[in-house]
């Protein structure tokens, strides 16, 4: 019940930070990409909820899915992507964007190395420290 409560807050904060920076350019196309592991990862503007999705197609700042090649944002080496030039400008500046806490581990994970899937119905992103504490994190909800 804690995890729900807590995935409900995070939804929540989501969609206010969606509004707040107000990236109305989302040009979508449906596809489907290979991950470096060779994982099948779709990445059309709605996809399934419980689906990986690539890092760039994910605004980091708002922790949502975007459909689209998010902003790059090089910071102490690592690689994270905002949506707009807000987002750029809050990377480097506010730990919280670029750390997430694994909603299975409830260890802090960054989301350069995360292991990131659809959440919500609308495009809500959470952040696994890797794959199998997704599906152990699915199995026991």
């Amino acid at each position: 019940m804690y995890r729900l409560f807590k995935t409900w807050g995070i939804t929540t904060i989501v969609a206010v930070s969606l509004i707040a920076c107000n990236n109305s350019e989302k040009k979508v196309q449906d596809s489907v990409v290979t991950s470096e592991e060779g994982n099948k990862i779709n990445t059309s503007k709605n996809p399934l909820k419980g689906k990986q999705v690539p890092q760039n197609l994910v605004c980091m700042v708002n922790d949502a899915y975007m459909g689209k090649e998010q902003i790059l944002v090089e910071h102490e080496g690592k690689k994270y992507y905002g949506c707009c030039n807000m987002c750029k400008e809050k990377i480097p500046k506010d730990e919280k964007s670029r750390i997430a806490t694994d909603p299975y581990s409830l260890e802090k994970v960054d989301k350069a190395n995360a292991f990131i899937v659809v959440v919500g119905d609308n495009g809500e992103v959470a952040y696994f420290q890797k794959e199998e504490n997704y599906h152990k994190f699915i199995s026991e909800s």
